[in-house]
Parts: structure tokens; C-alpha cells; sequence
């Protein structure tokens, strides 16, 4: 598993302005046309600026999104056009270490991204010393998503294919989990729906860490979190398994 990371680190080397460049600069586009932009003609919400309260969503969007892509269509084209997985086989490391390692990548790709739009963001005043307690837990959402990534590419018949997941879960999932709007003041039902995904939790616990303080309830988002883990890389090893012996 360290070995497909490390091939993949050192290819990044190679390429760091080039990903730093593309994994910050649209989250600080919308940070300043939401937060800076749109969020003057909100007094408050929640308790905060509309600006603070923007803030912790984008880092939990940015973390889903890097991770999301890292582990699509790179991955999809060394599954399908490079083979280097097949490559991969031909040495001792297994299905297994490959899936593991690929989905590690991508979450440390999209933590790297949350890490670049916070040092960023700190210029203009957003910096927080609670950032050190939640990047675990954006860390944890790049691997939860990182983990849903490997399962779509494990199923697309083509680069097509990920239209379905990216304009059907991921690109919904931004707007609905509380990033831009508090799910406090939406109907019930609505609620509810919204925190049946893995987003609207670590936005809420995001949001509490930096900006308020942890009760016991917070928990349960962790745990929600971890679950989906649990179940998307369990999923995922078998589907990836079973797409390259196939």
C-alpha cells in the first residue's frame, strides 16, 4: 500500500504547482464570490458571519471534491488505458495494496487541497487555531470519498460513465449539506435527508469545531462518517478486485 502512495507522491512532486494551482484557486473563486461577495448582505447566520459559516463548508467541499476526482479519472485511465495496474500485478503487491493505496493517495491529495485554501483564506483574515483539531476530520471525509471514487471507477464503462456520480451525488451533495444555507431553518423532512449523507455531518461538525463548542451529539457525526468509510472500502475492494481479474 506505502509503495503505490509513494509512486504516486513522486509523480506529484513533478506536478505540485500545477495541482496546487487547480485545487485552490475555484474554492477561492467561491469563497470570494459567496463569502466575500454574497455573504455582505447577510448580517448573520447561525450565530456567525455568513463568512465564517462559509467557510467551514467550502474546506468539507474541497476536501470531497480533490478527493473525489483524484481517485476517478486518473485512476480510471491507469484501470483502463495505461494498464498499470495490470503492470502493478505482475510484483508482489496485490489487489488489495493497490485499491488501499490509490484510495490513500486521493484522500492525502484532498487533504493537500483543504490544507491550500486554509493557508490561503488565513490571508484574509479566516485563520482559526481550531484548524489543527478538524484536519482529522477532513482528512477522514477525503477517505470517505476518496473510498466512493474507487467504487464508480470500479463500475464506469467509460470516462462517460462518471457524469452519473459527479452531476448526481457529488455536485447535489455541495448545495444540500448545509454549505451554503443552515439546514436549521429548512422543512424537517428535508433535514433529514440531507444527513443521510456522509457531507451535511462533517459540514456540521466542521462548522461546530471551529466556531462553537463539542457536545456529545457531535459524535455521532464521527460515527457516521466511519461507517461510511467502513462500507464504501469494503464495497470497493470487491468491486475493484473483481474489475481487474476480470
Amino acid at each position: 500500500m506505502y509503495n503505490v502512495w509513494l509512486r504516486n507522491f513522486l509523480f506529484f512532486r513533478k506536478t505540485f504547482m500545477v495541482s496546487l494551482f487547480w485545487t485552490t484557486l475555484e474554492p477561492l473563486m467561491f469563497l470570494g464570490a459567496f463569502g466575500f461577495g454574497f455573504g455582505h448582505y447577510i448580517s448573520s447566520i447561525e450565530g456567525m458571519s455568513f463568512l465564517q459559516f462559509y467557510f467551514a463548508g467550502l474546506l468539507c467541499t474541497t476536501s470531497m471534491m480533490v478527493a473525489y476526482f483524484e481517485a476517478t479519472y486518473p485512476n480510471y485511465t491507469k484501470m483502463t488505458h495505461q494498464k498499470t495496474y495490470a503492470a502493478m500485478l505482475l510484483t508482489p503487491v496485490s489487489t488489495q495494496q493497490i485499491f488501499f493505496g490509490e484510495m490513500l493517495w486521493a484522500a492525502t491529495k484532498g487533504f493537500l487541497g483543504v490544507l491550500g485554501v486554509f493557508l490561503i483564506s488565513s490571508l484574509f483574515g479566516l485563520f482559526n487555531p481550531n484548524f489543527f483539531v478538524v484536519a482529522p476530520i477532513l482528512f477522514l471525509l477525503s477517505l470517505v470519498f476518496a473510498s466512493f471514487g474507487m467504487i464508480m471507477i470500479s463500475i464506469a464503462k467509460n470516462y462517460d460513465s462518471f457524469v452519473f456520480s459527479t452531476s448526481g451525488v457529488i455536485v447535489p451533495l455541495s448545495m444540500i449539506s448545509g454549505t451554503y444555507f443552515s439546514l436549521e431553518e429548512i422543512p424537517y423532512y428535508l433535514k433529514t435527508v440531507a444527513y443521510i449523507f456522509p457531507l451535511a455531518h462533517a459540514v456540521r461538525l466542521v462548522r461546530t469545531v471551529l466556531y462553537r463548542e463539542l457536545g456529545l451529539f457531535d459524535l455521532v457525526h464521527i460515527a457516521v462518517l466511519l461507517a461510511y468509510l467502513v462500507i464504501f472500502s469494503m464495497i470497493g475492494q470487491r468491486l475493484f478486485t473483481k474489475k481487474l481479474v476480470n
